[in-house]
């Protein structure tokens, strides 16, 4: 990730996992742009990226790998998950998951949730919509586990709409570190992600190449993971297009420290900057 320079230490720090999700919808018909997708921006206060647009999301946290949260899991086996994230430290790699859909309650209150048969969730109920309120609300007063407060209301975190997108892991020079998981999701039908003030002071929904083109012209400010996310969304001329492209369950683009690894062979980032930006 891309940061302001600072005096890091001798000895880099070591990175924290972390996991955000990369909402997309369709957008309205008539738009300049086939799709949209949701950015929050960060607090100016805060000490990572103050200020910085980005996408939902978090560090890791001890709980998010508990066996009580990872058997509330649906749609994604611990093996498979282990598989998709080989060699990473720490905790199970299902844990990312659980942070992606932990932190999109926290900053967007938006639930990835299932019951207990697979059935989505349906906001349209006042009793769902209230269970949703009442468990981002505990999260944040710390209440309970995560675990526990998804348990309390019947459900299960749905994981069968995550689609791994990226990794990138922030410079060696920086005094706060992360190794970040990012997922592409759907907008669940019926909900609609709300801006809640505790670390973030914009939450929108932007076509990916609009918001590029507002990063090249410093209107702006983005880490590496929003600047390449945008761009590689602004390629795709429909929400189906985008979904089959992830169909092989691997992740398209990874930032090592400074340098961009680009997986999808396919796609030509230097004669691509970018279709849909062009003038």
């Amino acid at each position: 990730m891309s940061i302001p320079p600072t005096n890091g230490p001798n000895t880099p720090v070591e990175p924290k996992p972390a996991a955000s999700v990369v909402l997309v919808r369709e957008a309205p018909a008539g738009s300049p742009e086939p799709l949209e997708v949701y950015m929050i921006r960060r607090n100016r206060g805060m000490k990572f990226l103050g200020g910085y647009y980005a996408f939902p999301g978090g560090k890791v946290d001890p709980a998010d790998g508990s066996p009580a949260v990872l058997a509330r899991c649906r749609g994604l086996e611990a093996a498979r998950a282990e598989a998709t994230f080989p060699g990473h430290a720490g905790g199970p790699a299902l844990a990312f998951w659980v942070t992606a859909v932990r932190e999109l309650l926290e900053e967007s209150g938006v639930l990835l949730a299932c019951d207990e048969t697979g059935r989505m969730l349906d906001p349209a109920s006042p009793h769902i919509r209230d269970g949703i309120e009442r468990c981002r609300e505990a999260l944040m007063a710390g209440e309970a586990p995560f675990a526990d407060l998804i348990a309390r209301e019947g459900w299960y975190c749905d994981l069968r709409s995550l689609r791994y997108l990226s990794h990138f892991i922030t410079p060696i020079s920086s005094p706060i570190r992360f190794t970040a998981r990012f997922f592409l999701g759907p907008i669940p039908a019926g909900q609609e992600p709300r801006l809640f003030t505790e670390e973030t002071s914009e939450g929108f929904w932007i076509h990916p190449a609009e918001g590029y083109r507002r990063f090249l012209s410093g209107e702006m400010k983005m880490a590496e993971p929003a600047e390449y996310g945008l761009a590689y969304l602004a390629q795709f001329a429909a929400l189906d297009d985008l979904w089959a492209a992830h169909r092989d369950g691997r992740h398209k683009f990874q930032g090592i420290a400074d340098r961009i690894d680009v997986l999808w062979n396919s796609f030509d980032w230097k004669a691509n900057r970018f279709p849909g930006l062009r003038s």
